[in-house]
């Protein structure tokens, strides 16, 4: 017969699939520090003998690493889907930035079409809140805030569209983002007029995806991603048109 005795299932192997289901979902990300040995225990309702061998188990998986004298981390397991000598290659070209767009168009466009059909209600309220922070730093006028809560509020549309491949490829990009390797998120907050048209297409999203408007949500995202390409675009080409002006008022002041 094919019956195997079932054996019960220790309490370390529980709260291994535990933690491991809360990596792959993306709720515990890398670089989050776990709560306390005493305090992680006393969640999960399991003893500190058992909890200390699921945490050795996932620190020998590369799932979790141990910073002396700080606690435990989440480990990078996004990595980067690219060498070193590609990234450099790829932040000096702008066929590589432009294509970062495009595919960043495509995908996103997916995700919030997505997001708007199988988004929970709480997954809802979570791309709501990032959005009311967003217009909150809007009124602060700091670019650098805007930047950031726009990446959040992507990734939170990501997250709600549960795909968990995408979800972890596209905070792999993003990370790259992050470090400016295709472009400074910065510059695209710095002027007055462009601020107010980013938080437009981003309000633009959200009450697509509010109304669960699938066609609506991905055209808003399409829409959004073709700005930030036409204004990458004209910044290059204003860094290009001054660069010559400098050369010419070089030549001018040589010739007084």
């Amino acid at each position: 017969m094919p019956f195997q005795k079932i054996e019960p299932e220790k309490l370390a192997q529980a709260v291994i699939r535990q933690i491991e289901l809360l990596i792959l979902r993306g709720i515990l990300r890398p670089g989050e520090r776990l709560p306390s040995e005493r305090e992680l225990a006393q969640k999960l309702s399991v003893s500190r003998p058992s909890l200390r061998e699921a945490l050795a188990e996932l620190q020998e998986r590369g799932l979790l690493v141990t910073r002396p004298g700080s606690g435990v981390y989440v480990a990078d397991v996004l990595g980067s889907a690219f060498s070193p000598a590609l990234i450099r290659l790829m932040g000096a070209h702008d066929e590589a930035v432009f294509d970062y767009i495009s595919f960043r168009r495509d995908m996103e466009g997916l995700a919030a079409e997505r997001a708007a059909r199988l988004a929970s209600e709480t997954d809802l309220k979570v791309v709501a809140a990032i959005f009311a922070r967003m217009e909150a730093a809007h009124q602060r006028r700091n670019p650098e805030e805007e930047a950031r809560l726009d990446a959040e509020f992507h990734l939170s549309i990501i997250e709600a569209s549960h795909n968990i491949v995408m979800l972890h490829m596209m905070r792999s990009m993003y990370d790259l983002l992050r470090q400016g390797v295709f472009y400074n998120r910065r510059i695209m907050f710095e002027q007055r007029t462009r601020r107010i048209s980013l938080l437009d297409q981003h309000r633009a999203i959200n009450n697509a995806l509010q109304a669960r408007d699938p066609e609506g949500a991905r055209a808003a995202v399409e829409a959004h991603l073709d700005y930030i390409e036409a204004s990458l675009r004209d910044h290059r080409k204003a860094e290009a048109n001054e660069a010559v002006a400098r050369q010419r008022f070089q030549h001018v002041q040589a010739r007084r």
